[in-house]
């Protein structure tokens, strides 16, 4: 048995003896297992004390224990765990209570493989100067005089140019990386332009400048953008302007027959948002040129579908006559260019409607040839209206509408003989005695052209 002594010596032993005292004792136990080999193998049967020297014991005790602890704590320092490993090798050796980790390495590095693997790459480098593009931006500019969201591309995009000088590396063959060494400008990259609209109001009505608008009302035509500014002309509803120029949301500058000026924008509208204004815009052109001073030798421009909206429902047309006719004083003015709402103004007065005696009996809506004296008798008569209308219409063509030697119809020129102006009122003056005949025929036809309204 050790003493206090002894015992107190151990704790002040370093390692290498506490490592040195563990080899002696593991060959001293290789030993003995070499000694009981050779027994078992000669059958020999031999007893071995299991006791030890009093120094023995006590190494293997609590000694040992040290000393495999000592152990576990260099591997862990010179073998630190890897945390970022997904796979642990850790064995937990259970001593005193005691709970230590290690990590067994159990991947183990063929060198021979490595060397092998990289002794096959064939590795090339290259130096090589090339010419290369240089992308070029793309400008975006907002516009307020396009419809917001259009884009109008108003300058293309052209690559520019760079030599460069470069190493590239190449692996059996196959593109690694390349090394840019410097470059060298051949030319500037020119930006793409593109013009990005803004305009709500004209994204509203699917215009864009220089289109045709209309107007929704009666309206004035200033002389800038301000609404106590001058006047210059008034426009009348359904009426067409030429956009101009959009220098705000609010305000637009148009042309209206050559005036030009400014217009509020909310005062106008498109034959997108508003379908039937080409139409109506058709008619109030026509209807502006109504006058009793306009010329009578011309079309009036209507249609056929427009002779047939005029006629049709005439409250004073109680036996029909001009309804069943209105295509006949629509062809008058296709065959001899004489303004039919004009002819059958006249028609009106001269018949009362058709129910004068002349009219009915003899198909004679003019009185034509009629005298004062006497005017029944005197009064030409036609088969049927169609051939009444049609003569009339000649007459007024050849004789009181066109200067002499105008070519009128089939190969017939002008005479002129009562020619006094292509107006109401130079025809009142040789074809009616009454003065105010002119003014009577012009209120029937303000009346048929408004009809269209």
């Amino acid at each position: 048995m050790l003493n206090d002594n002894n015992s107190s010596n151990y704790d002040n032993r370093n390692l290498t003896d506490i490592f040195k005292e563990l080899q002696e004792s593991r060959i001293s136990e290789n030993n003995n297992q070499n000694i009981n080999k050779k027994v078992k193998n000669t059958k020999k049967v031999k007893k071995y004390s299991t006791k030890s020297s009093p120094r023995n014991s006590e190494l293997k005790l609590p000694h040992i224990i040290i000393g495999c602890s000592a152990l576990i704590i260099g591997m862990v320092l010179f073998f630190p765990k890897d945390n970022s490993s997904k796979v642990s090798y850790a064995i937990d050796i259970p001593s005193n209570n005691t709970v230590s980790e290690y990590e067994i390495n159990r991947h183990r590095l063929n060198m021979q493989s490595i060397i092998s693997e990289n002794s096959d790459i064939d590795r090339v480098k290259e130096q090589a100067v090339e010419t290369r593009d240089v992308e070029f931006e793309t400008t975006y500019n907002n516009n307020p005089s396009l419809p917001k969201g259009e884009e109008i591309l108003m300058q293309e995009g052209v690559l520019g140019k760079d030599n460069v000088t470069v190493v590239k590396t190449f692996e059996n063959g196959n593109f690694i990386e390349e090394i840019i060494l410097s470059k060298e400008k051949l030319s500037d990259p020119v930006p793409k332009i593109i013009d990005l609209g803004t305009s709500e109001f004209l994204a509203k009505h699917k215009v864009h400048i220089g289109d045709i608008m209309y107007l929704k009302d009666d309206n004035l035509l200033k002389e800038s953008t301000d609404s106590v500014s001058s006047d210059l002309a008034e426009i009348k509803k359904s009426l067409d302007v030429k956009l101009l120029e959009l220098p705000s949301e609010e305000w637009c500058k148009v042309s209206y027959d050559g005036i030009e000026g400014y217009l509020k924008t909310s005062e106008l509208t498109s034959s997108y948002t508003t379908p039937n204004i080409v139409e109506k815009n058709r008619i109030q052109r026509i209807l502006l040129k109504v006058n009793i001073d306009m010329p009578l030798n011309r079309a009036s421009g209507l249609t056929l579908n427009d002779y047939k909206k005029i006629f049709t429902g005439l409250p004073n047309d109680t036996k029909y006559i001009f309804e069943d006719n209105y295509s006949v004083f629509y062809n008058m003015e296709k065959k001899y260019n004489i303004n039919g709402i004009f002819l059958a103004s006249i028609a009106i007065h001269e018949s009362g409607w058709g129910t004068s005696a002349i009219a009915n009996d003899k198909h004679n809506l003019f009185g034509y040839g009629s005298y004062d004296a006497t005017p029944y008798e005197s009064s030409f008569e036609f088969e049927d209206y169609a051939n009444g209308i049609e003569t009339v219409a000649k007459a007024l063509v050849k004789y009181y509408l066109n200067p002499s030697g105008t070519k009128i119809y089939d190969d017939e020129f002008a005479s002129a003989w009562y020619y006094n102006g292509p107006t109401l009122a130079g025809v009142n003056t040789r074809y009616a005695s009454d003065e105010l005949w002119h003014e009577k025929v012009y209120n029937y036809m303000e009346m048929l052209y408004n009809r269209l309204k």
